[in-house]
């Protein structure tokens, strides 16, 4: 690692205040893109404009290609296609080359923002208040993207450049698969550490737990000699959704992961979706509900998967009626991993030294109970990963948030980052 010169330091540290409120306009501009996941080509061609046009970055875009990735350790499986989603891939390629070289990572996609008439205002109109903007996806993540887009940025406009290569992936679908950040890494795009911006209070995370999606179907007809009999779907649904729930209790009763020990429930079940019913005056004979749960490091998902068709057929035994009509279940989407970090490596260590350079205290570890790109790269290619950004919330809620002087202090933790990791040299700098 390269110590910072204090003058440099200050001299970007300016200059990220300078181009402040041009930073902020970018973030309305590309948070205003309702690029929800498999929706992200538009806010990629804004984004690959302003790398080539700003940053004069080598910028290659192209898409995401199933059949590529498909038998790829981490692969996500998917009943979508990727025709409206792309990557972007921004590289400067510096004279020391793989030497110290980083990738700065993020997603473009976000979850839906409905109900959106229960916002205070449009979700793709944002909007500032109290030191806050607001939006769907201005935290979760388009404000980090906009923090390593204009550290750059500063860099660039003092007369600096990387030493070692530098690179920017813009990937889709991280809300659902991940199958974007793996289709980058599998493209070639790699280096020796990577960062994303996750919007987790300026805290590196050290674990993250892992996810599984999955799909629960029933139906509560049956056949007889008389004809048949039936009973009410959605009334059902709580039978299995009480069991479920008993089930994730008991996981987190037996933790012992030490990364994850002192969190109160570090394993989440979501029940995202019911579908069931036709008319009003018809009892509900068919139903689905789609959901996650959680994976803890020393767990594996086709562990989980087992646990769960396991409960599905033996532990509804009780119940009249799917005792002998047991519900089926399959998985879908996230297939994630967990994944815990060497938070000793070189990349933490640049990364504190630089947080508490602009913070003025140690950055403090965190554990994640959801789920990033970083397993890809920590797991399947060697990559030491760090997430690291701004302080946000409501990620998955209504009136989405992001404290834009966290934003301001992250891009400059990211300014101080460049140089300590990558080395930098005068743009004119003439090696011979």
């Amino acid at each position: 690692m390269t110590e910072i010169k204090q003058d440099v330091q200050a001299q970007l540290h300016d200059m990220v205040d300078a181009d402040w409120e041009e930073q902020v306009e970018f973030l309305k501009e590309i948070t205003r893109f309702p690029s929800l996941s498999g929706q992200e080509a538009d806010v990629h061609r804004h984004i690959a404009s302003f790398l080539e046009k700003e940053l004069h970055l080598q910028v290659d875009t192209f898409g995401l290609d199933i059949d590529k990735i498909k038998n790829l350790p981490g692969y996500s499986p998917v009943e979508w296609t990727y025709e409206n989603s792309s990557i972007v891939v921004g590289k400067h390629e510096g004279s020391e080359g793989e030497a110290n070289s980083l990738i700065f990572q993020g997603h473009t996609d976000v979850v839906s923002p409905e109900p959106s008439h229960l916002w205070k205002q449009d979700p793709y109109d944002p909007w500032e208040e109290n030191g806050r903007l607001y939006g769907r996806g201005a935290a979760d993540m388009k404000a980090g993207l906009t923090a390593f887009l204009f550290a750059y940025r500063a860099l660039y406009k003092a007369g600096w450049q990387p030493k070692s290569n530098l690179m920017m992936q813009f990937v889709p679908d991280e809300e659902r698969t991940g199958n974007g950040a793996l289709a980058a890494l599998h493209e070639g795009y790699t280096a020796k550490a990577a960062l994303i911006p996750e919007p987790f209070g300026m805290f590196p995370a050290n674990a993250q737990v892992g996810s599984l999606w999955f799909r629960v179907k029933w139906d509560t007809i049956k056949r007889t000699e008389d004809g048949h009999v039936q009973t009410n779907a959605i009334e059902k649904s709580q039978v299995i959704i009480s069991r479920l729930h008993a089930f994730v209790d008991r996981l987190n009763k037996n933790v012992t992961h030490p990364a994850f020990a002192e969190m109160r429930e570090p394993i989440e079940l979501n029940i995202g979706k019911i579908q069931s019913g036709d008319f009003e005056s018809n009892e509900p004979v068919t139903a689905k509900m789609e959901g996650r749960i959680g994976v803890l490091p020393g767990e594996t998902v086709k562990e989980r998967q087992q646990q769960m068709q396991q409960l599905l057929a033996e532990e509804l035994q009780d119940d009249e009626w799917f005792r002998l009509q047991p519900p089926e279940i399959e998985f879908y989407g996230f297939h994630a991993e967990a994944t815990v970090s060497d938070d000793e490596a070189p990349i933490f260590q640049a990364l504190d030294t630089a947080h508490e350079t602009v913070v003025g205290e140690a950055a403090q570890r965190r554990s994640l109970p959801s789920t990033t790109d970083a397993r890809f790269f920590q797991l399947y290619y060697d990559i030491d990963t760090v997430c690291y950004g701004p302080t946000g919330g409501c990620f998955h809620e209504i009136d989405e948030w992001v404290d834009l002087e966290s934003l301001k202090q992250v891009t400059k933790v990211y300014t101080n980052m460049i140089i300590s990791w990558c080395g930098i040299e005068p743009i004119n700098n003439d090696p011979s």
